[in-house]
């Protein structure tokens, strides 16, 4: 089993490939579920908490052919809602999407923010 990937990087966007990047170069399997699920939650922390937070992400086989991905901030008090975006909304479905793709997920309350995590099957 590889050792876990660990990442401390601002949430911009410009950090969202860069992370899809070092998940598929880490994994060294097509990880496209993977690799969506990174890209929602950095881009629910960049919408919702804001542009240039300070984030950490991480990455760790569970054994069984899965992986657990977390993305940590600093917010405690900004929580992720599911809804369901109309037709016309360009955004709004990422926590879908979240839900769809993962086997589960959920988020983890800190003293210092929160971590939003998921278990996500690979190949």
């Amino acid at each position: 089993m590889r050792p876990p990937l660990a990442l401390d990087l601002l949430a911009l966007p410009k950090a969202v490939p860069e992370v899809r990047r070092a998940v598929r170069e880490h994994l060294g399997v097509p990880c496209q579920d993977v690799q969506l699920c990174v890209s929602e939650l950095l881009a629910n922390v960049i919408r919702h908490v804001g542009e240039g937070t300070p984030v950490s992400v991480r990455m760790h086989g569970m054994g069984s052919g899965r992986v657990r991905v977390e993305v940590t901030d600093g917010e405690p008090h900004a929580w992720l809602v599911v809804r369901h975006a109309d037709a016309e909304e360009e955004s709004g479905r990422g926590l879908l999407l979240l839900d769809s793709v993962a086997l589960r997920w959920g988020v983890r309350q800190e003293p210092y923010g929160k971590t939003v995590w998921c278990e996500v099957p690979v190949s």
